[in-house]
């Protein structure tokens, strides 16, 4: 009999909604208290999620829902990378 794997699920600070780990984008403070984009998923530190789509990114700012998770102020450069990122995948996914 084959095991079914787990699959992990993450809550975008957006939307709220649960979703798998691999659909959301982390950003994550390292132990260095730097915040980064985490790209794949298994960067050391406390990590926050947000899903592919701009109104969560927007939703999240307005709400400094970011700063709260990561328990540190977030660079404004670092959400335009995050917002670029947001905008190429609009364009892979589709609308």
């Amino acid at each position: 009999m084959i095991k079914k794997r787990k699959i992990p699920m993450r809550v975008c600070i957006g939307c709220q909604q649960k979703m798998e780990k691999k659909e959301l984008v982390r950003v994550v403070r390292t132990p260095d208290s730097e915040v980064v984009l985490d790209s794949t998923g298994k960067k050391s530190g406390r990590g926050a999620y947000i899903c592919r789509k701009q109104d969560c990114l927007k939703k999240a700012i307005k709400g400094k829902r970011l700063e709260k998770n990561l328990q540190m102020p977030v660079d404004e450069g670092l959400l335009n990378d995050l917002a670029v990122l947001l905008d190429k995948d609009k364009g892979v996914n589709g609308p």
